[in-house]
């Protein structure tokens, strides 16, 4: 009969041990809890994120102020987070995300996302219900006064535009005679303007081998800034795509950049270049892949390759003009 008492109390507390256990103390978990499941129309309210991940561990919270977590919850602001270390190469983060709704019904707010690495965790859906506001209770509202009349200025009378702006017309008014004085002083006295000629606009082919060249004597590489280095070689090729060929490549992933250049019969050879070139960048970005040296030299020379293959070609000249060449040579 004691050995049966032993074993009732052993499997009690091991029944209590596990109930009182955090479930967000398992490794690689977020859990998601509000301050209260109800609120009123635009009140706001705390959501608060338990995220456990190993130690050392760099992440990213996929959620921004000013955002919304559904078409009716915004999020107003997130505030820095609390880390814990908790022992056994864990730790704690304790993320608040400040939330509000102008609009009242029922909503689920959709599970928020940590990445880590190339490592996407979730927490736990959420229900909120946004109430309205009671006005049931608000005081009758008093008819309006009447208009009262204050004293009038002189410049009541003016345009509004003249108030608003009246700085910038003062400054016109003083620039444009005395511009128009030096133009007509130095035309009649036959001096040249004292204006520098803007230097010529490089095409988008010469500043994308200048950008290169001064990337690689920069040598990030031999330094440990891999990451770095394919950040601006692959800026520099989409620089170079939307001033060459019109692409809004800073706007579009990897795998869009490769299908749009695919369908231009410019850019469709040399597009094994260029896909080499952001497959490594993306290992190296978002994997945090460390590559070889060959490899970064091997990139390198795909740009260059890249950018001279797609270099415009200069414009031949037409006949007339090879014709009146000749009969000037003597």
């Amino acid at each position: 009969m004691s050995n049966f008492k032993r074993y009732i109390a052993a499997f009690a507390t091991s029944a209590f041990l596990m109930g009182t256990l955090p479930v967000w103390g398992a490794p690689n978990s977020v859990k998601a809890q509000l301050d209260s499941t109800s609120l009123e129309m635009g009140r706001v309210t705390r959501l608060h994120l338990n995220i456990v991940v190993p130690e050392n561990t760099e992440g990213v919270l996929l959620v921004k102020p000013q955002s919304l977590l559904t078409e009716a919850v915004e999020v107003v602001d997130v505030p820095e987070a609390d880390t814990t270390m908790l022992g056994n190469n864990l730790m704690e983060i304790k993320q608040d995300i400040i939330i509000q709704s102008f609009d009242s019904g029922d909503y689920v707010i959709p599970e928020i996302r940590y990445l880590i690495g190339r490592d996407t965790l979730k927490s736990n859906k959420l229900s909120l219900k946004v109430y309205p506001v009671d006005v049931s209770q608000m005081e009758t509202i008093n008819p309006d006064a009447d208009i009262e009349k204050g004293d009038s200025k002189w410049y009541d009378f003016l345009p509004d535009f003249l108030i608003d702006y009246w700085e910038w017309i003062l400054l016109a008014l003083i620039i444009i005679p005395l511009a128009t004085y030096l133009i007509i002083r130095f035309r009649k006295k036959g001096l040249a303007m004292p204006f520098k000629s803007a230097a010529p606009k490089l095409s988008p082919y010469e500043v994308a081998i200048r950008d290169l060249t001064h990337l690689k004597d920069r040598n990030l590489c031999a330094s440990g800034q891999e990451k770095e280095y394919y950040t601006e070689l692959t800026d520099i090729l989409r620089i170079y795509l939307q001033e060459r060929f019109g692409i809004n490549a800073m706007e579009m992933t990897s795998s869009q950049i490769t299908r749009t250049l695919n369908e231009n019969e410019e850019t469709r050879l040399p597009n094994k270049l260029m896909r080499q070139i952001l497959e490594i960048a993306d290992f190296v970005k978002f994997a945090k892949v460390r590559p070889m040296p060959e490899d970064n030299v091997r990139s390198f020379n795909a740009a260059m390759q890249f950018v001279e293959d797609t270099k415009p070609e200069d414009p031949k000249p037409d006949a007339e003009g090879e014709k009146s060449v000749e009969q000037r040579k003597p």
